[in-house]
């Protein structure tokens, strides 16, 4: 009896230890308990205004007092500007200039003339932001995303960190190497990029231009499991997807991460300098959601990545791919919090 005592007062303190250690870490702000949002659908964004930006007629949503400090928020693949739905007005609360624009091929983004290759290679992403920050007159800004557009904020960070003040980057450092994607992955690894292969034919090409919708929604299912969005929800980012060079764009970037196509020369520069794999120094506050199901890399293997003020955060509860759709409070707070850094 003595020994069964003993056993459950050990269990009990070990719980309490590791309840003590969860609180310490919480208010560390290295775990974030958040709930992945449920049925309830944000008014579309809007209106969306429209800039020229060199190749390209951004379509961008803006929020807050003009003179505020600029918060650029990038979305991701295959989402679009309503994940910053909620997480726009909070921070346009605190003062801030909130621009979300639609990525290159996405929304009302479009280029401006025929004869553009629909090119959709890393580094272009980011120069598209650079050219949307001159077309606003935007010397600097906190920059922050997920997916496509976390990786989109590292290469401005690593390449342009005059330009931006701190960074908020869902799952850490995402700056590609063709180099290393050339190397197969354990199994397992290589079945959670499954669409990319697919990409790479024919057929994936046609059945992405078929089924559109329903393959956006697959992935959006996969990437974050205990997200219970709803129809609404969906449709309304869908029509995003909806944009004539969608197709063109998301397959060329998968085809080239894999190096079976080509970008355009006049950045290659830029990508010599991205394969280096070059450490950012801007202040940042990585994410990563307890569950998220697309293919992401552990916090560990980046941390030596970011020489200045750092801190991750996990957010706990059930979070996935898209932490600001799905704990747009916690997401608003990172941008809040690193902007203090």
């Amino acid at each position: 009896m003595s020994a069964l005592i003993n056993a459950n007062r050990r269990n009990f303190l070990q719980a309490v230890g590791s309840g003590v250690a969860a609180l310490a870490a919480s208010q560390l702000g290295l775990i974030q308990p958040a709930f992945a949002q449920g049925a309830s659908t944000p008014a579309p964004m809007g209106p969306v205004r429209q800039i020229d930006a060199r190749t390209l007629s951004i379509g961008y949503y803006e929020a807050g007092p003009a003179a505020g400090p600029v918060v650029i928020l990038l979305h991701g693949w295959p989402y679009d500007i309503h994940s910053f739905a909620e997480v726009a007005p909070l921070l346009a609360a605190k003062g801030y200039r909130v621009i979300v624009p639609h990525l290159r091929g996405y929304g009302t983004t479009t280029f401006l003339s025929a004869d553009t290759p629909r090119n959709g290679q890393q580094a272009v992403l980011a120069v598209d932001i650079i050219n949307l920050m001159d077309a606003l007159k935007i010397q600097k800004a906190l920059i922050a995303g997920y997916d496509w557009g976390a990786r989109t904020a590292n290469i401005v960070a690593a390449l342009w960190p005059e330009r931006v003040k701190a960074m908020v980057s869902v799952s850490g450092y995402l700056i590609g190497s063709r180099e290393v994607n050339r190397k197969p992955l354990p199994p397992k690894a290589e079945l959670l990029w499954w669409y990319q292969f697919y990409f790479t034919t024919e057929r994936g090409r046609l059945g992405y231009q078929q089924n559109t919708h329903q393959f956006a929604r697959l992935i959006w299912n996969q990437a974050s499991p205990k997200w219970n969005f709803s129809d609404e929800t969906f449709a309304r980012s869908a029509k995003s997807l909806d944009n004539p060079d969608h197709v063109a764009i998301s397959i060329h970037n998968y085809r080239w991460r894999l190096g079976l196509v080509e970008g355009e020369a006049k950045y290659d520069d830029l990508e010599k300098r991205l394969e280096q794999g070059p450490v950012i120094a801007v202040p940042t506050i990585t994410i990563e959601g307890d569950a998220n199901g697309a293919p992401h890399p552990e916090p560990a293997s980046y941390a030596k990545k970011f020489s200045g003020r750092y801190q991750h955060r996990l957010l706990t509860g059930g979070v996935g791919h898209n932490p600001p759709q799905e704990a747009p409070k916690e997401f608003a707070q990172a941008v809040i919090d690193v902007d203090t850094f």
